[in-house]
């Protein structure tokens, strides 16, 4: 399975090695820029130009969820491992963790001096690596 996104805000989910398009999700208003597979599989998450995260589910074949509270585009998102958390990187030069359960920001890290790149998860753990456009990478405890 490949997903791709595109300059239409739409992403479309391909099966290998046919090419058939196996689903189309829209809702971001601007371009996309990240996607990751929930654990169980289920699920996608998304990032876009639109500073919003979407969470879309498969078997009811749309979003699901929409997170909103970045400043500016969203450059990348990942799953925790347990599949309850979303983390996300922005160009307002934060991160941000989200509960999907309540359906909000647990945690905004800070620190980065410019546009915060990429994120992810250390599998089965709190801790969660960014990288910047600063030129640093960063670790941080999503417990604190």
């Amino acid at each position: 399975i490949v997903v791709t996104g595109s300059n239409d805000h739409l992403w479309k989910m391909w099966a290998l090695p046919d090419g058939n398009i196996i689903m189309t999700g829209e809702g971001h208003t601007d371009w996309l820029s990240g996607c990751c597979f929930h654990p169980s599989g289920s699920q996608l998450v998304t990032s876009g130009g639109d500073t919003t995260v979407r969470i879309w589910d498969f078997s009811k074949r749309g979003c699901i969820l929409t997170l909103e509270g970045h400043a500016h585009a969203v450059w990348d998102c990942s799953w925790h491992s347990c599949g309850d958390f979303v983390a996300s990187a922005s160009m307002d030069n934060t991160s941000k963790i989200w509960d999907v359960n309540s359906e909000r920001c647990r945690y905004t890290m800070c620190g980065h001096k410019d546009s915060v790149n990429s994120i992810e998860f250390l599998p089965f753990s709190s801790t969660v690596l960014t990288s910047s456009a600063d030129k640093t990478l960063s670790l941080w405890d999503a417990r604190t």
